[in-house]
């Protein structure tokens, strides 16, 4: 074989090799989209006590998220130390972003993100089961949104069904607070 060939040769192998890395690795998806340990490192990014207003009263809200475990989860902790507090946390699980939402009504909704419908700035969760409510008949928080909106500026919003449907939404308009 000439050593022109084998130079091709080897060329092609090698570029094959980190392709196929990563294909496997998850580093080559869609422009647009995004895998579950990228988001996961968004929500850890998120680290910090942040401020702003829900609904449409424009009630006033804090959301302090931590990342805790060793860096193995985020939490996020909504009206702290009110009697309306209530938690998510949020942890990889295999190939998957999960969460769990403690919520104030007792319940406790599964999430996990919808890669189809997620992208670097919209992460969205979708509904995944969970304990302490009959889906079909209880209330609870079914599906959600957290959107990057930059510049220090974070909107989530977080749909409420009770009897099988859609209730509404709650939304939340949030700062990075000062440090």
């Amino acid at each position: 074989m000439r050593p022109r060939s084998i130079l091709s040769i080897g060329f092609a192998v090698a570029m094959l090799l980190v392709v196929s890395h990563g294909a496997f690795a998850g580093e080559t998806a869609a422009p647009g989209k995004i895998d579950a340990k990228a988001a996961f490192e968004r929500l850890k990014a998120l680290a910090g006590d942040w401020q702003g207003s829900t609904g449409m009263e424009g009630v006033s809200a804090s959301v302090i998220y931590r990342v805790g475990s060793n860096g193995t989860i985020v939490t996020e902790t909504l009206f702290p130390n009110s009697n309306h507090e209530m938690m998510t946390v949020y942890f990889l699980q295999g190939d998957d972003l999960v969460a769990t939402h403690y919520c104030a009504a007792g319940n406790q909704p599964h999430f996990k993100l919808d890669l189809a419908k997620s992208t670097p700035t919209d992460l969205v969760f979708a509904f995944d089961g969970g304990t302490g409510f009959d889906a079909a008949k209880d209330g609870h928080v079914h599906d959600g949104m957290i959107k990057f909106s930059g510049d220090g500026k974070l909107d989530t919003s977080w749909v409420f069904y009770a009897g099988g449907e859609r209730k509404g939404a709650n939304e939340f308009h949030l700062t990075r607070a000062a440090k």
